[in-house]
């Protein structure tokens, strides 16, 4: 029975809607101006001799409003003819911005809203725009921004759209704060992070001002840190702001760092026609690593293998999938899944987004190109390198089929970000004050060229340089460099000369083998060499004008973790330069390396020797501007050049001159003390030779030191001192027991 009824109720039902329907056999358009009676008829999707039903109408209703042509419709049919009764929405004629000047930034701002000239106006989306261009000014730091919107009525029915704009001051960080359990101090995790708290001083600083950008940058940075020190489940929470006054705000970081981890075991799996002989250079990582901290640093490692053997073995079409596994509480298990891809080649490469960098600099960049195989893991190296290169904010790849199934087209889209630097630095300490102020630029003429122009002045030494740096010379895959110097370096007052040197520099640099890099460069100088009534006998004889052209090279071995703050590795490097033509014909051999282990976290021992000597090949005296003294940083608890052969009252440096050095922070001395970090240090260095004088002492005796050293991170930037105690000298030595530097940026 209750079938029965339903059944009756579906057939009444349908009936109702036949006899609501009407064979359309005309229609009338009414209220329309720019667009035509056609058009809004298409926007229907009706045609003649088909049946409306209510039903009907409603959709035709919905389609004419979705146009966004017109603020009122109606529809309905009478006598077969179907009535279309529209208003339609006025035209943006202009859109203006009222308070922004750039017209870099207008386009910004055009482009991202969802209101255009030419098109309707309808002011449901108004609030939405305000709303956008509001996010957009935070992310450039200005939070406070005021945004009036007028409607400007023109004679033909159009409207100007202003929008009057009051962007205020931008946001500025007046602290920086690390909450949770972070593991490390303050101190560290500042020296991580982009953002700085402002100083009165810092007119120069982006990083002082808050910017949506840079903060999740800084997550993703303190992040990485984390995960290379072993926290494999690290949680940076949302750094949140707090408003502090009217245009400051406090930006907070919530750290949970969680237990440490250690490599436990791996596992390589792979198609059963691959040769294992081909991958034993995995397997000798895997060997290294087991049983190692956890780093993010070294699983890219075991992934670059992947990549020289998919490189050179012929594996072309390979993908590689990492499964990690926790065991217990701080292990984990690595399994790397070889697998062979589909078989696609690249059919096309579309680069897009790139305004002002030059198409060929980007493609230049790509192991993958058009016509090769398609290679996952090379693609991923490719968009890599470009996020490397320093000059984008973002770089997105999108890999999509073509028209034939064995051809892939990649879509890379970039987007550029300023690319040029104003830096300045100061510092002063126990042996001087210096300045710094540079100007560089990123990506010069498109091509990824840098431009570097540096002013340095120290107590007894002006320096200004500009150096050029093509990343990719000749499509070589070497680095090529041209500079310009001239360095003024008056010692009248403590030793009676002065030196003026001009040179230039043509050199290039490339990795020869896996971490091997050779950097050979010829360089053509001129130097004036001046004395006063109190200089040495010795120096007044070096008085003159000289000129040499010079070869020099260096060989460097890096195998460090990091460039910056390595946590362990060494890094050797052999110098050389050699005259070619030069007055006097020096040539100086050189060798240091520094070898860097972590005991424990935030515990970093360093140790390095360094080696130098200069000679004549024509058996000449050394000139006394290229005589060798010892640097500062290598024999703390003396004065800087005042250690080593003294002929009178003058130290005049000399031909030979070596160091060991040894230090260590140490962690868990003022722990609870955020901003400070503990060192010791033990210093051993000799200086000896003066080919010029038999009757000055050799000073051939080992000098060393110990002592410790504080490094405080103040307001006005970052402090360090030292207390040290000499061991051994020799007696026409002076000592220092305290040092200290105080350094800022702008």
């Amino acid at each position: 029975m209750k079938k029965f009824i339903l059944f009756f109720i579906l057939i009444l039902f349908g009936l109702t809607q036949f006899s609501f329907a009407e064979v359309i056999k005309n229609y009338k358009v009414i209220g329309n101006d720019r667009v035509s009676k056609q058009t809004i008829i298409n926007f229907t999707s009706t045609e003649i001799n088909k049946d409306l039903s209510q039903r009907d109408l409603n959709i035709i209703l919905k389609k004419l409003y979705d146009t966004t042509f017109f603020q009122n419709v109606s529809v309905k049919i009478n006598n077969g003819t179907l009535i279309l009764n529209v208003k339609e929405y006025p035209i943006i004629q202009e859109i203006i911005f009222n308070g922004v000047k750039a017209k870099k930034e207008i386009k910004i701002l055009s482009e991202a809203i969802y209101l255009k000239e030419k098109n309707p106006y309808n002011k449901l989306f108004v609030q939405q725009d305000v709303n956008r261009m509001l996010n957009i000014f935070k992310q450039s730091g200005f939070y406070f921004v005021k945004i009036d919107v007028r409607e400007e009525r023109n004679v033909n029915e159009t409207i100007n759209l202003i929008y009057d704009i009051d962007k205020g001051d931008k946001a500025l960080i007046k602290s920086v704060k690390f909450i949770g359990d972070k593991k490390f101090k303050n101190r560290k995790l500042h020296s991580i992070i982009t953002s700085e708290e402002n100083r009165f001083w810092k007119f120069l600083s982006r990083g002082k001002y808050l910017d949506v950008e840079r903060i999740n940058l800084d997550k993703r940075l303190l992040k990485n840190f984390y995960l290379d020190k072993g926290y494999y489940q690290v949680n940076v929470e949302n750094a949140y702001t707090q408003i502090l006054d009217k245009k400051s705000f406090s930006v907070v970081f919530k750290i949970n760092a969680g237990n440490k981890f250690i490599f436990n075991d791996f596992k390589v799996e792979m198609p059963s026609d691959f040769d294992p002989e081909k991958f034993k250079n995995i397997y000798k990582v895997f060997d290294e690593l087991k049983n190692k901290t956890y780093s993010n640093q070294k699983i890219k490692k075991i992934l670059n293998e992947i990549d020289l053997i998919a490189l050179y073995e012929n594996y072309e079409f390979i993908d590689a999938k990492v499964t990690e596994s926790i065991i217990g509480e701080n292990k984990i298990d690595f399994n790397f899944k070889i697998i062979e891809s589909k078989k696609f080649y690249v059919e096309r490469i579309n680069i897009l987004g790139n305004n002002i960098t030059q198409e060929e600099f980007i493609r230049n960049q790509l192991i993958v190109d058009e016509g090769d195989p398609f290679n996952n893991l090379l693609h991923n190296k490719s968009i890599n390198k470009l996020k490397a290169a320093g000059i984008f904010s973002s770089v997105k790849s999108e890999v999509v089929d073509s028209e034939n199934d064995y051809k892939k087209i990649i879509d890379i889209t970039i987007e550029e970000k300023p690319t040029g630097e104003i830096s300045a630095a100061a510092g002063v300490g126990s042996t001087g004050s210096t300045l710094a102020i540079g100007i560089k630029e990123n990506n010069f003429n498109g091509k990824g060229v840098q431009l570097n122009a540096q002013l340095a002045i120290s107590a007894d030494t002006i320096k200004g340089l500009f150096a050029y740096t093509h990343p990719n010379f000749a499509y070589s895959d070497r680095s090529a460099t041209a500079s310009i110097e001239n360095t003024i370096t008056d010692k009248e007052k403590d030793y009676g000369y002065k030196s003026t040197l001009q040179k230039v520099a043509i050199g290039t640099g490339y990795e020869q083998y896996k971490d091997l890099y050779f950097s050979p460069a010829v360089s053509i100088s001129s130097e004036s060499l001046t004395t006063t009534a109190t200089a040495s006998e010795n120096y007044k004889k070096q008085e003159g004008s000289y000129f040499d052209t010079i070869f020099g090279y260096n060989l460097t071995y890096d195998k460090r973790n990091s460039p910056y703050q390595p946590t362990s590795g060494f890094r050797s490097n052999w110098l050389q330069m050699l005259p070619v033509v030069s007055d006097g014909s020096p040539i100086l051999n050189g060798y240091e390396i520094t070898g860097y282990k972590e005991l424990m976290d935030d515990m970093i021992l360093t140790a390095g020797f360094y080696a130098r000597a200069i000679n004549s090949l024509s058996g000449d005296d050394v000139r006394v501007s290229k005589r060798l003294f010892m640097p500062k940083n290598r024999l703390r608890g003396f004065e800087p050049g005042k250690v080593g052969p003294k002929d009178g009252s003058d130290y005049v440096g000399a031909n030979y001159i070596t160091s060991f050095n040894i230090s260590s922070t140490i962690p868990y001395i003022l722990q609870t003390m955020e901003n400070i970090d503990l060192k010791v240090f033990v210093d051993a260095a000799n200086m000896w030779g003066v080919d010029y004088s038999s009757t000055v002492g050799e000073s051939n005796k080992i000098r060393s030191s110990l002592g410790a050293a504080v490094e405080l991170l103040t307001p006005v930037g970052p402090l360090s001192f030292s207390l040290s105690q000499a061991i051994s000298k020799a007696g026409s030595d002076k000592t220092e027991s305290f040092r200290f530097q105080l350094g800022t940026t702008f």
